[in-house]
């Protein structure tokens, strides 16, 4: 996550910095630093913000888990930590998924793979891209 992402997220969720560093549990100054690009978004308060963000459209899809709008084919379906846990809905806040038919190695592979997915892409979490 880059500091105009998550400055574009902590807009999107209607917070200052000083409220969004209390509810991340973190500094001003941190939320500060990302904002300015000093310093990198570290991946647990990037996936905390993508988790608060994600709530708050949690409407847009009626619900209906990534799987079924995707098709996914059930042997893909049987090795994915989202579905095995029905997790649909927040599959991109799941490490270990099966999009695209395999695991990915990181956290930053893995959001390159859904910050292109049409069903990130429809949660509103991602405008930008």
């Amino acid at each position: 996550m880059d500091r105009k992402e998550f400055a574009s997220v902590r807009k999107e969720l209607g917070k200052t910095q000083k409220e969004l560093a209390q509810i991340l549990g973190i500094s001003l100054k941190a939320v500060c630093s990302y904002e300015q690009g000093w310093r990198k978004v570290p991946v647990h308060i990037e996936r905390h913000l993508l988790l608060l963000a994600s709530q708050k459209c949690r409407d847009h899809r009626d619900g209906r888990p990534c799987w079924k709008v995707k098709n996914c084919p059930k042997e893909r379906r049987e090795g994915c930590p989202a579905w095995e846990y029905r997790l649909g809905t927040l599959c991109w806040f799941i490490s270990g998924n099966m999009c695209e038919g395999k695991n990915r190695k990181s956290w930053e592979e893995k959001m390159r793979i859904c910050r292109k997915c049409e069903y990130f892409l429809s949660s509103g979490k991602d405008k930008k891209k």
